[in-house]
């Protein structure tokens, strides 16, 4: 019979990892050095041989999880998992399980393409620091953890891929669809430039309170929610900054080609004042 302090191994994927069953019937995955040496299934792991131990409860998670590990070598998935326990203690939040595989798996692919000489450059480094800054500083620990435990250097694009696996599991949102919303967001930066005909300067409060505004604008047009519309000030705006107001109409148009989803006419007012603005700063 398993006590509260030992586990029964169900799974054996190489020496240092394996997963068990605890005392409730549910399979962990547990880590230690040699914990998987010349043992069998149905034999029992105690607990001060186990150096790290998460839960997978997600069926699919799990499966996803057993076919990586036995491609990933044991230094860098020790490294890996201590980075997601950083995550979750810098966090201090529920993460969604998700991150173990959707993280590792990101990372293995990044370090096996950087050992190649072929880095992948991150177009939307600028866009993920301003939305997601927090993430994006725990995002940096991650970064330095792994070049100084595994001995590589991810570039710093790596930092802008983490910070949204991160965001994504803290919101429990697919990482996906955040990566898609920092593209949106930069295509909508591209064009505010090629109308004023200027270049922002991505290090400015205007810019980071403008993509701070369109990531608003795009999580409320996602939820279908309407903000309140302030009829005479979007008279006068239209009146008095035609060429923002036009602007920002062209911008909603692109979100909602985009998001397949409608806009409502409120947003053209907010967008207007953040853009005249950024034109009056460029005058």
């Amino acid at each position: 019979m398993i006590n509260v302090m030992a586990y029964k191994i169900a799974k054996i994927l190489n020496n240092n990892v394996l997963i068990a069953r605890n005392e409730h019937d549910i399979e962990v995955v547990l880590i230690g050095k040699g914990i998987g040496f010349k043992r069998q299934t149905d034999s029992i792991i105690k607990q001060d041989e186990i150096e790290k131990l998460f839960m997978l409860t997600e069926r699919e998670e799990q499966e996803q999880f057993k076919k990586l590990l036995p491609h990933i070598e044991d230094e860098l998935l020790k490294v890996i998992i201590s980075s997601i326990e950083l995550i979750r203690e810098r966090t201090k939040s529920f993460l969604n399980e998700h991150i173990h595989v959707a993280l590792t798996d990101h990372l293995v692919f990044a370090v096996n393409r950087l050992m190649r000489g072929m880095a992948i450059s991150n177009p939307f480094l600028i866009e993920t620091r301003v939305l997601y800054p927090f993430e994006y500083e725990i995002a940096k620990e991650v970064v330095q953890l792994i070049n100084e435990k595994a001995h590589i250097y991810l570039p710093e694009g790596e930092i802008g891929f983490i910070a949204l696996h991160i965001h994504s599991a803290m919101v429990n949102k697919d990482v996906h669809q955040l990566n898609s919303h920092s593209q949106l967001i930069s295509k909508l930066v591209q064009l505010i430039e090629s109308q004023f005909d200027v270049t922002i300067d991505k290090e400015s409060m205007d810019y980071m309170r403008l993509v701070r505004h369109l990531r608003y604008t795009i999580e409320r047009v996602i939820r279908g929610e309407r903000v309140e519309e302030p009829e005479k000030i979007a008279s006068l705006l239209k009146q008095e900054y035609p060429m923002c107001y036009n602007l920002s109409w062209k911008l909603i148009k692109v979100m909602q080609q985009t998001l397949k989803k409608s806009v409502f006419e409120a947003e053209a007012v907010y967008l207007t004042m953040h853009l005249q603005r950024i034109q009056n700063k460029i005058k």
